[in-house]
């Protein structure tokens, strides 16, 4: 790799704005704002609107019905019907 053209590569803790939950990974992402972890070590502080914790896919409250529901109203216009 050649040096200096890449960004740096450091430790940040992501936090959910509507869940309040956080988690530290590596990230190139930077920002004014710091929050002291568990750990004891300070880390620049990221702010997110949605994350695993909240997502609906993840926590399992995602809508499959409206998918369903358009198909059967297809099948149901255009006489496909049993």
């Amino acid at each position: 790799m050649k040096k200096g053209i890449h960004p740096d590569f450091h430790q940040v803790v992501f936090q959910d704005s509507s869940t309040g939950f956080k988690f530290i990974t590596g990230s190139t992402v930077t920002s004014e704002d710091t929050i002291k972890m568990e750990d004891g070590n300070t880390y620049p502080l990221i702010r997110v609107e949605i994350s695993s914790d909240s997502h609906p896919f993840y926590t399992g409250k995602q809508k499959t019905a409206q998918a369903d529901g358009a198909v059967d109203r297809f099948n149901k216009k255009y006489g496909l019907q049993n």
